[in-house]
Formats: structure tokens, C-alpha cells, sequence
């Protein structure tokens, strides 16, 4: 052969081989960067899935992706696949609600990592930062999935420091679980242990339903003890509005497509802030009826005017939104445990939790209608206020879950708040979002309690509070209109409230004291009615 022909041949070849890489390239990326978008089409490809680190593997999997998308310059991929990991994976596949059965800090834990790894791939933040992320995630959630397979063992990264699969970690894990109590996953079901799934079913409703309970058992026994026990009616009709609304709305959830997304997570946000302005109201309100004075001349103005102050329609709803907002995370949590668990268990485990629940309801109930006056009254104000605290934590994180707030989770702050139980059911976590506005709450809730204590009867002392702190409304729970006084905090934000604050400061700075005394006078609703008819009579 000539050097000529070899020299044709070399060419061809290199032709041949440019030809090849080119058309091999975008196949090998796309390799490398596709991923299953969902738990349920993860399990029908027929990829294992018979244990907890499974799940977790296959989250491995996304993330794994998420990186090399990140690296290739595809950055919305690469954040969309970040999204899918957390609302169609962790939720979807059961692993958050077994989790939950055990810790709710753990839960707590692995929802803000996620939530800190996505806002990292979000921000276009540097790619051995992600990859950290990822593995910090990609820990807790093998630590998670051992213990829920009976692994006593700690759980190691499915992710390498080099943004690849950690080969050692998959094998040191698949011989781990052969010693396993080999605990199984279908598709969006739990473990099948029956043991396991009891005590699932037993500690979610138990925990949700202490939380209802504590709010109602409040509600109950502060209308028995004040006479006004017809108006538990009402009460009972709330709570049972309350427990279909919960079931119609987690089928509406479903039906929507809306459950185990994001908009699952803006909706109990959003449900769990509304019920702490309710009882954040009651909670204040209570505290101004806790003197015995105070008490009996609230009694007989209703006695006088014949009439409600509305104060008893704002204790039932406190009622419906306590028990609403309990059904309805019961009822999503029980989905999986009902498709893939024993349905002995289930209906054992919430039987037992319903009958402790009664148990606890009957002692509440009971024990607390024997209470004195001021103690019970203030009790109950602090257990409201504190659920109050826990509410505005816990809602705040959901919005931070479903991206519509941001988090900031600095080292140091992890240092001093570690993430346990108890803090858990407090709403209290290392997340500047949410210990400001609590940290807010709490010192809005010491200015009134300080005001609550003055005589309260002084139009100077009254103007001058209304322009120092008319802006969170403190006048108004000086003059013991509560409800005006959260409508001020609720929008201090706008600058609305410090205008209306001065402007009503100078009005009772230059009225009298008796001008002052007599516009506070309560204004019976029935003499209101009857001018009302009067004045439409006379046209």
C-alpha cells in the first residue's frame, strides 16, 4: 500500500471518528442527564424498589442528574430536577410520612435541606457548593431509610465529592440491608412491617389529634365554666364541619392533582397562619377576661344587651380551624399506609389513637372546669399563645417548601438550634424566616400583657401610646378592642396603621377624659338595630 492510500485511509478515519463522536456526544449527555420525573414511573420501570434506601437511591439518581444538567450549563433543568426529588419522590413514595411517624424533627431536617440544596442550584452558586448540598441531603436521607429498614448502621451518601455515584456506598448499603428486618416499599406505600405501620397509624393521630384537642378541650371548658353551655352546640358542630371539610378537602387535593406538590405546602402554610391570627385574638382576649371583676362585668353587659359580642362564633371557628387543619394532614398522611400497609394495622392503630384522644379530651374537659377563675383563664391564654408560636414557625416553613418564601439557615444558627422534637412541635427551627416574626410575636405579646396590666383608663395615656406604637395597634388592645388591634399588626407592613395611629393619638390626646370614657362605652347591638328600624321607619 503507498503512503498515499495511507494517508486517504488516516483521513477517512478521522472523518469516520469525528463523524462518530459527533453523533455518540448528545447521546451521552442526554444519558447522563435524564432521569425519571416521578416515584411512580421510578417503580413501574422495574427498578428495585423493595426497601427504604431504594428511595433513597433513586433520589441519589435525580440528584446525580441535577448535576451533570448543572454542569452542562442547563440551569432550569437543573433546578426543576431538585423540585422533583422533594414533591415526587420524598412525599410521593411515603418516605416523608414514615419518617414522620418516628421524628417529625427528621422530617424537619431533610425539608430544609432540600430547600437549601434547591436554592443553591437556584442562585448559580459554585458547582462543588451543590454537590455538597446534595451529599448533606443525600446522608440524611440514608439515615432516615436505615432506620425505617431496621439498619443499625449510618447511612453514607449515594454521592461521590466528584458529583458522581458513590459505588462504595451502594454495595456497603446493599449488604447492610440483607441484615435488615427487610421492611418493603410498593408504589407510594409504606413498610409492610405490621408492626411498624401500627404504630405509624397510632403516633399520627395521636399527634395531630392532641393538637385539635388541646384547642377545643380550651374552647369547651371556657363555655361551661361561664354558663354558656348551650352555645356548645355550636362547638360540636364545628369540630364536626371541621372533620368532613378535612376528608373533602384531601379528596379535592387528589382529585386536583394538588396533593404531595408544592401547593399542598402553600395551602397548610397558609392554613396555619390564618389559625394563628384566631388564636393569637383568643389568646389576648381570654387574657382581658382573666380578673373576676373583669369577668362578671363582661357577663352582665351580656346579660344588659341580650345580644352576642361575637366573641363565641370566634372561639368556634378557632374550634374548626384546630380541628380542620389536624384532619386534613391526617388524612394525607393516612393515604399511603392505607394503599401498601396492613389494613388491620391502620384501623387498630387509629382506633387505639382515637380512644386516647377521647381519654385525654374527657380529662381536659373535666379538670379544667374545676379550675379557678384566674388561672384557668390565663392557662389557657398561654397554651393558645404558645400553640400561636408553634403555628407561625410551622406555617412559615411550608411556604418556605413551597418556594414562595426564601430561607436563610446560617451554620451558627444550626449550632444553637439543633433540630429534636421538641422544638419540632414548638415550630421552632434554625431558620431566620421564621424565628423573626416569632421572636416578633412574642415581644408584641409582652407590650399588651404590660398594657393589659395598667387601669387602662386615661385618654392621654391612651393618645400617647397610639402615636409611639400605633403601628402595631397597641392602643387598640389598650382600649380592649382586640380585634381592631390585630387588624393593625396584621398590616403594619403598608404604613396604613401609623398614619391611622397618630391621627386617632392626637384625637384622644384633645378630647376630655369623660369624651373619652364615654366612646369606650360598649354600644349594645339591639339599641343599634333599633335605631336602625327607626330611622328607616321615619323615611
Amino acid at each position: 500500500m503507498s503512503l498515499t492510500k495511507q494517508n486517504k485511509l488516516a483521513a477517512a478515519g478521522a472523518v469516520l471518528l469525528v463523524i462518530l463522536m459527533a453523533v455518540l456526544m448528545p447521546v451521552r449527555a442526554l444519558a447522563a442527564t435524564e432521569y425519571i420525573p416521578s416515584w411512580e414511573e421510578y417503580v413501574e420501570s422495574g427498578a428495585p424498589a423493595s426497601s427504604w434506601n431504594d428511595v433513597a437511591d433513586s433520589i441519589d439518581d435525580v440528584m446525580l442528574a441535577s448535576i451533570a444538567l448543572y454542569r452542562e450549563g442547563n440551569m432550569d433543568e437543573a433546578y426543576n430536577a431538585a423540585l422533583v426529588i422533594y414533591n415526587f419522590y420524598y412525599e410521593t413514595s411515603g418516605f416523608e410520612r414514615n419518617v414522620n411517624g418516628y421524628s417529625g424533627s427528621e422530617v424537619s431536617k431533610a425539608e430544609l435541606q432540600f430547600k437549601t440544596a434547591r436554592k443553591a442550584v437556584k442562585a448559580g452558586k459554585p458547582e462543588d457548593e451543590i454537590i455538597g448540598e446534595f451529599i448533606e441531603l443525600s446522608t440524611i436521607l440514608h439515615n432516615q431509610a436505615n432506620t425505617l429498614d431496621g439498619i443499625d448502621a449510618e447511612g453514607v451518601s449515594g454521592i461521590a465529592e466528584d458529583g458522581t455515584a458513590n459505588e462504595a456506598a451502594a454495595s456497603e448499603t446493599e449488604s447492610e440491608e440483607k441484615s435488615g428486618n427487610g421492611n418493603t416499599v410498593g408504589a407510594g406505600s409504606t413498610a409492610s412491617s405490621p408492626t411498624l405501620v401500627f404504630l405509624q397509624c397510632f403516633g399520627i393521630i395521636l399527634r395531630e389529634g392532641l393538637e385539635a384537642i388541646l384547642v377545643v378541650g380550651a374552647i369547651i371548658a371556657y363555655l361551661v365554666k361561664s354558663g354558656n353551655k348551650d352555645k356548645l352546640k355550636a362547638v360540636y358542630a364545628g369540630c364536626l364541619l371541621a372533620i368532613g371539610a378535612s376528608f373533602l378537602s384531601a379528596w379535592l387535593l387528589n382529585e386536583l392533582k394538588l396533593a404531595n406538590t408544592a401547593n399542598q405546602e402553600i395551602i397548610e402554610g397558609v392554613t396555619a397562619l390564618l389559625a394563628v391570627v384566631v388564636l393569637f385574638y383568643v389568646s389576648n382576649w381570654m387574657v382581658s377576661k382573666a380578673e373576676a371583676d373583669a369577668w362578671n362585668k363582661y357577663i352582665d353587659d351580656q346579660v344588659k344587651i341580650s345580644a352576642e359580642t361575637g366573641s363565641v362564633f370566634t372561639l368556634g371557628f378557632t374550634a374548626f380551624l384546630a380541628v380542620f387543619r389536624e384532619g386534613a394532614e391526617v388524612i394525607l398522611f393516612y393515604q399511603p399506609l392505607i394503599l401498601g400497609g396492613s389494613m388491620k394495622m391502620v384501623w387498630t392503630g387509629f382506633g387505639v389513637g382515637c380512644v386516647v384522644l377521647a381519654v385525654v379530651f374527657i380529662a381536659i374537659r373535666f379538670f379544667s372546669v374545676k379550675l379557678p377563675l384566674r388561672p384557668f383563664f390565663l392557662g389557657t391564654s398561654v397554651l393558645m399563645f404558645i400553640m400561636s408560636i408553634s403555628f407561625l414557625g410551622s406555617g412559615i416553613k411550608e411556604l418556605i417548601e413551597g418556594d414562595v418564601i426564601d430561607m436563610t439557615s446560617p451554620e451558627w444558627l444550626q449550632s444553637i438550634i439543633p433540630f429534636n422534637d421538641t422544638l419540632d412541635v414548638l415550630g421552632v427551627y434554625p431558620v431566620i424566616e421564621t424565628l423573626i416574626p416569632q421572636l416578633i410575636l412574642i415581644l408584641i405579646t409582652v407590650m399588651i400583657f404590660v398594657i393589659q396590666n395598667w387601669k387602662r383608663d386615661s385618654h392621654v395615656e391612651c393618645g400617647l401610646v397610639a402615636i409611639v406604637f400605633g403601628t402595631i395597634g397597641l392602643h387598640k388592645f389598650y382600649n380592649g378592642k382586640y380585634g381592631k388591634g390585630l387588624l393593625f399588626i396584621l398590616f403594619c407592613w403598608s404604613g396604613i396603621p401609623t398614619l391611622v395611629g397618630i391621627l386617632e393619638g392626637i384625637h384622644y390626646l384633645t378630647e376630655t377624659q369623660e369624651q373619652f370614657e364615654e366612646e369606650l362605652k360598649p354600644k349594645p347591638k339591639k339599641q343599634k338595630k333599633e335605631k336602625t328600624a327607626k330611622k328607616k321607619a321615619r323615611a
